[in-house]
């Protein structure tokens, strides 16, 4: 019987490996960051929500292992120039990834520092506009109002071969005296020499030069115009058209672009067809005159061409502004900060003091014979009575002569400070803000410049371009380009941007918006075949509009492309074709795939946060009572932007909520009049300009500064980070200049920095990093073969606390910092805060440019918060700009936390805010709407969230605090 053969049981095989990669982007073994060995298969062109709380591990799957293996397959297929980096360019930490797409990371940091960049440009609508206006725009006079147009060879030769049969016609052309003063004679003499023998002068009958330029004769004075061609017209005769069009074209180069055309119709009787000139009765002479230059009413235009409507180019820029769309001048805010008082009161603060009041003296004395009210508050003045205080009469001189006459004593030290303090940033007067050069603003198309159209709610644009009311051939050029605007417009208004105007700084918008913007664009630029991956979209999404984000998503999906979302919003979970939860913790805690499948297996879960959140297991609590509150700041008659005079409260002392839909005016009433407001009252904010409202009421004794706690980065550089900022990092290095080897070796606190020479390596200077530029391509970061990114030299690595050298410690997350540095409380009480406010994932060294905008925000919150003891004595009304921003559920209750303690301490919490969770743990709404944009601003409800929830039937922020309450 033959021996039976050994076998050897094979390895049980991973699933994973058995998918077909066509059908689904495959990631075995993930080890990115604090990823553990997770492995899991995305089909492919779905809806993907991938979720888990801050710090799982949810973008160290989507942008540092999927996008940047799409990023890095891509690059591979470049140059070689290009690709000769690629051996250094660092591969994700993963055994493989297959099936990947061609990626496109659509990220909340607001990249565009740019104080150029707009909504219009960064979109490309712009570049379409500006074809669109230098193709079918026409050019008005804004003396007449009449369109401006220039005269061609054409023109002039179908107007004479309309003209009746026999009409006789000459063509004269201007003789302009020469610039060098030559007499008029001797201009004569050079037009005979050019073979003219003919000209008209002052309007009478016809001269001979040589008649005019004898011995003897005098000088020749007045209007001259030279006789280029006469003739009778003809109809039909080609022969005759083409010899006028010669004369035409000669008249207008020696009459330098003008041409008179002198025609006489011929009476009834007569016969058309006699060639003698002579002879025949005619109706008397009749001029007209052409100009081949694009001017009217006696002013030259400029023709329009695409760069007279680009404000990048000095050609289009409005000269004034240089095509930034502001100005630095005298800041009404700075001279006016409080508008309750009146002029008698002293509400003109330059003219405050014993010396200056000089100038106030004659508008007092003399107020009375030109009826100006000095006992009403300025706030109560009509427009005209306000120009009057800063143009002055015969009987003061106003405010606008004032600062001129300041303006001379630059040379005193004290009128340069004088003049600095009520400096500030103003729009443009002349370009209205929108950078173009001023006659850009004659150039229409259907009644509208395109300075009307940029200063346009996106949503009002749109309807614009939709009844677009062309003739037929303007209607042929711009067919393409009217479809594209009109498509991109769209995307903007279907991602809830309607309210944005195309004029809107890049700068100035939300990480949200931000965002959204890219999604437009890349909607604009319909791929297939591609990975969306997109981090938290819905931030600055009120829940009504985050459903028509939801729409969007699924036609980027539809059109055949894979989009992943990382996001914390529920309605976003309830539409994905399948969630992937990270978890089970943030930080080291994190990384394992805790579940994958549809939104309705999620809410059965009972291992995950998510789960438990999603099915009311675990809920973020609503607080048993409402603070009560006393004092409040008193914002009137607030009108920035699309606030309809629009009066709140602002109690103190409590948490108070801003809420109301995308547009509807929150940020406008709370950033751009409330904050800088205050500060001016308080004096500070010089320099930041005001919206428009007339007083504030309730700062003095109650509101000691103010505190705008926004989502911009803790550092303009690479090298500012979370354990510098909230100043734990002095005590660490301390600590490591304390140890038995430092002292050994002479080491002191400073040797411990990465900012300053040494201790820290050369090579990349601390940074860990050594930025390779790509020419044409954004830069590429490589670790630092020196110190392979520990930023330090080694005698300073050898040094350990506790075994742990100071890189390894700049390598810990937050959380398990405060336990290693327990026993030691100036290091532990600094850093606890920053694990209070949900940050305890991110690493102590954490480069500040690779924070989120929401994680920047709660950075600084926390150093507030290890400043507790100092700012008792204080009462601070803090600002917090959607605190919410990148926080799951269970992150909301930490951050609640520690907003309370803020009030606790004695100060002040504003909130804008959309998350519902927050929203009903407020003391006091605010909710402005009902729309966003034109149809927003009116303030429709103030009180507790309990009374706000009775309008749930009529009111978009009710309807979701309901389901919530």
């Amino acid at each position: 019987m033959a021996s039976e053969s050994l076998q050897v049981a094979a390895p049980a095989a991973d699933p994973i490996d058995q998918l077909d990669p066509r059908h689904f982007i495959l990631i075995k073994n993930a080890r990115v960051h604090n990823l553990k060995n997770l492995s899991v298969a995305l089909p492919r062109n779905k809806f993907i929500v991938v979720t888990g709380l801050s710090g799982s591990g949810k973008s160290s799957l989507a942008f540092d292992t999927l996008y940047a293996e799409g990023q890095r397959m891509y690059v591979e297929s470049l140059s070689s120039y290009a690709r000769q980096f690629l051996g250094r360019m660092d591969k994700p930490d993963v055994d493989y990834i297959r099936g990947i797409s061609p990626a496109i990371a659509i990220e909340q940091k607001v990249s565009i520092k740019n104080n150029r960049s707009t909504v219009g440009t960064s979109t490309e609508i712009y570049d379409y506009l500006k074809l669109l206006f230098a193709r079918v725009g026409r050019t008005f006079s804004p003396v007449s109002g009449v369109p401006v147009r220039k005269d061609t060879v054409a023109d002039v030769v179908d107007f004479l071969f309309a003209l009746p049969d026999g009409s006789k016609v000459t063509i004269l052309a201007p003789l302009l005296p020469s610039e060098d003063g030559r007499p008029m004679s001797k201009e004569l003499d050079l037009l005979l020499q050019k073979g003219y023998s003919r000209v008209v002068v002052n309007g009478d009958e016809t001269a001979f030069i040589e008649d005019l330029i004898g011995e003897g004769q005098p000088e020749v004075k007045g209007d001259v115009y030279i006789m280029i061609d006469r003739t009778v017209i003809r109809t039909g005769d080609e022969d005759l058209m083409f010899r006028l069009a010669d004369s035409v074209q000669t008249a207008f180069f020696e009459g330098h672009g003008a041409l008179v055309a002198s025609y006489q119709l011929p009476v009834a009787s007569e016969n058309s067809q006699s060639d003698d000139l002579a002879t025949g009765n005619r109706q008397p002479a009749t001029e007209k005159m052409f100009s081949d230059k694009f001017e009217l009413d006696g002013v030259v235009f400029e023709e329009p061409n695409v760069n007279f409507f680009s404000f990048n180019n000095p050609y289009g820029a409005c000269q004034t502004c240089e095509g930034f769309g502001s100005v630095l001048g005298i800041d009404e805010d700075l001279v006016i900060p409080d508008k309750s008082l009146t002029v008698y009161e002293g509400a003109i603060a330059p003219w405050r003091t014993d010396k200056q009041s000089e100038w106030l003296k004659p508008l007092l004395k003399n107020g009375i014979r030109f009826d100006f009210p000095i006992h009403r508050p300025y706030s109560e003045l009509t427009e005209a009575e306000r120009n009057l205080l800063w143009k002055g009469n015969k009987f003061f001189e106003g405010l606008d002569e004032y600062f001129k006459w300041v303006a001379t004593q630059s040379h005193k030290i004290q009128y340069r400070v004088l003049q600095s303090r009520y400096r500030g940033r103003t729009t443009c007067p002349d370009c209205r803000g929108t950078r173009l050069r001023k006659d850009a603003q004659y150039v229409k198309i259907d009644g509208q410049s395109i300075t009307d159209i940029v200063l346009l709610p996106v949503s009002k644009a749109l309807e614009y371009f939709a009844a677009l009311n062309l003739n037929e051939h303007d209607a042929k050029i711009a067919e393409r380009l009217s479809t594209e605007i009109t498509n991109r417009l769209g995307y903007l208004d279907r991602v809830g941007l309607g309210y944005l105007t195309l004029n809107r700084l890049s700068s100035t918008l939300s990480g949200g918006e931000s965002q959204r913007i890219s999604l437009a664009t890349s909607l604009g630029s319909a791929l297939v075949g591609s990975m969306y991956i997109l981090d938290e979209p819905s931030i600055g999404l009120h829940p009504k509009d985050a459903e028509q984000l939801i729409g969007v998503l699924r036609s980027l999906q539809k059109l055949g492309n894979t989009v992943i979302v990382v996001e914390h919003e529920e309605k976003m979970m309830e539409q994905a074709d399948q969630i992937i939860d990270i978890g089970p913790e943030a930080g080291s805690g994190g990384g394992h795939l805790m579940f994958q499948g549809t939104y309705d297996e999620l809410l059965k879960d009972t291992t995950t946060y998510t789960g438990q959140y999603l099915s009311g297991k675990m809920q973020v609590k609503v607080p048993t009572s409402r603070r009560p509150w006393r004092n409040a700041l008193e914002v009137l008659g607030a009108r920035e932007n699309n606030l309809k005079n629009v009066s709140v409260k602002v109690p103190l002392g409590v948490m108070t909520v801003v809420t109301g839909v995308s547009g509807s005016g929150k940020s406008t009433l709370v950033k751009r009049i409330l904050a800088p407001a205050v500060a001016k009252q308080l004096g500070g904010g010089a320099g930041e300009a005001t919206g428009k409202f007339d007083r504030l009421m309730g700062v003095q004794g109650q509101v000691s500064h103010v505190e705008f706690v926004d989502q911009n980065p803790i550092g303009k550089s690479s090298r500012s980070n979370p354990v510098t900022y909230v100043k734990a990092y002095d005590a660490i290095r301390t600590l490591f200049s304390e140890q038995p080897l430092a002292k050994a070796r002479g080491l002191k606190p400073s040797h411990f920095s990465f900012n300053i020479e040494g201790g820290r390596c050369e090579v990349c200077q601390g940074e860990g990093q050594v930025k390779i530029e790509m020419q044409f391509m954004a830069d590429i970061y490589l670790t630092c073969e020196s110190c392979g990114g520990r930023k330090f030299k080694q005698d300073i690595l050898d040094v350990k606390f506790q075994d742990m050298g100071i890189d390894d410690v700049l390598n810990m997350t937050v959380a398990d910092a405060v336990d290693f540095f327990k026993a030691q409380p100036k290091v532990a009480e600094r850093l606890r805060p920053l694990d209070d406010v949900g940050l305890g994932y991110i690493r102590l060294g954490q480069s500040a440019n690779t924070l989120s905008g929401g994680e920047a925000q709660r950075v600084k919150l926390a150093s507030f918060l290890t400043k507790g003891a100092t700012l008792q004595q204080d009462k601070i009304l803090f600002i917090f700009d959607e605190p919410s921003t990148g926080l799951h559920f269970h992150d909301i209750n930490k951050l609640l936390t520690a907003l309370n303690a803020l009030i606790e301490q004695g100060n002040s919490v504003l909130i804008i805010e959309h998350n519902m969770d927050i929203i009903k743990c407020a003391d006091w709404l605010i909710d402005l709407g009902p729309e966003g944009g034109i149809n927003g601003g009116h303030l429709l409800f103030e009180g507790t969230p309990e009374e706000m929830m009775k309008l749930k039937k009529t009111n978009h922020t009710a309807r979701f605090l309901a389901e919530k309450l």
